[in-house]
């Protein structure tokens, strides 16, 4: 498939989409939003008419046989990604789908096998993978600036809100029939795809999941041991009802390491014998930009492809399953 110019339609415009990726979808060369849809119309036409996008519908579908959209962002929660991917694959449509990129990686199974059957392109929203600071985690690992990788640790934990509180009214995201699981899918899955991203794929999982604060069904304490195809080994812990917020990763080499956050914009530490070395980025106000710019380049042709595929959102579905079988009793 190639296009001369990449427009695109938005299924659930609402949050993610108003700064993060709704924006760079206007401000990447050679695309173009020209379509966004929400259950309630009038969120939808509100969207269209502050952001200047020509069309809005409150019917998906309608949105997806829409012969002017060339490819589809499945903006909801994840419990509409197959669905919705499915549908836009049987159009002939390309898909890019948020992040986790489905409630299970059985869900996943069926969108590739969708969109494989359709020979359409499946892109996932994990933006980390094209953003400056984790391709330059990325150039150190490369060029041995901590020498052999043996382990890398996450540990993310933080306060409880006070919408998560409110058994009546919970958000989705602590919901696992739209979100797979609690915070742990929703957050966790940044930090487990970036990992993928830097380290390859992880070939063996072992975990436990609890709930510990009572506050909702879904699991809010994850603790999680991995390897990796290259031989490495990893262990995370993710909390959600904590006394404070903290993020930190540290990828250990036999002559250093590496300190960084997945979500905060602190600086990337490297630490050898030699002393410390940092480096900083400023934060970018669309942060999926850069993958969409990927995705653009990969569709009209040009040099380069997206980093982001349904196979590699797969896999982190894969990983956070066996972290919480347990828990939910799942079976793959």
């Amino acid at each position: 498939m190639k296009l001369d110019k990449v427009r695109w339609g938005i299924i659930g415009c609402g949050d993610v989409t108003e700064v993060k990726s709704g924006p760079a979808f206007q401000k990447v060369q050679n695309s173009e939003l020209v379509a966004v849809m929400r259950r309630t119309g009038g969120l939808a036409k509100d969207y269209a008419e502050r952001h200047g996008v020509p069309k809005w519908y409150d019917d998906a579908e309608a949105l997806i046989n829409d012969p002017e959209v060339d490819i589809v962002y499945i903006a909801t929660p994840p419990g509409a990604h197959k669905e919705y991917t499915v549908k836009a694959a049987q159009a002939g449509k390309p898909v890019y789908v948020e992040k986790p990129m489905g409630r299970s990686f059985r869900d996943c199974q069926e969108m590739i096998a969708a969109c494989e059957a359709a020979e359409v392109p499946l892109f996932v929203a994990y933006y980390r993978r094209a953003q400056p600071r984790f391709l330059k985690i990325k150039e150190l690992l490369h060029n041995n600036a901590i020498g052999d990788v043996r382990f890398v640790s996450s540990t993310q934990y933080q306060k409880t809100t006070e919408d998560m509180k409110n058994p009546h009214n919970l958000p989705w995201r602590v919901q696992p029939h739209l979100a797979g699981g609690g915070l742990f899918f929703d957050l966790a899955s940044h930090t487990l795809d970036m990992l993928d991203y830097l380290l390859g794929p992880i070939k063996e999982v072992q975990g436990f999941a609890s709930n510990q604060a009572g506050h909702y069904l879904a699991e809010d304490i994850v603790t999680g041991t991995y390897k990796f195809e290259s031989g490495v080994h990893g262990v995370g812990n993710w909390c959600f009802a904590a006394f404070e917020n903290v993020d930190i990763n540290e990828i250990v080499g036999t002559h250093g390491k590496i300190s960084f956050s997945t979500f905060g914009n602190d600086p990337v530490i490297v630490t050898t014998a030699s002393g410390k070395e940092e480096w900083s980025f400023e934060p970018l106000q669309h942060v999926h930009q850069p993958l969409v710019h990927t995705v653009v380049s990969e569709l009209t042709g040009h040099s380069g492809h997206c980093p982001s595929t349904g196979v590699s959102g797969a896999r982190t579905n894969w990983v956070m399953d066996e972290m919480v079988k347990g828990y939910y009793k799942i079976s793959n």
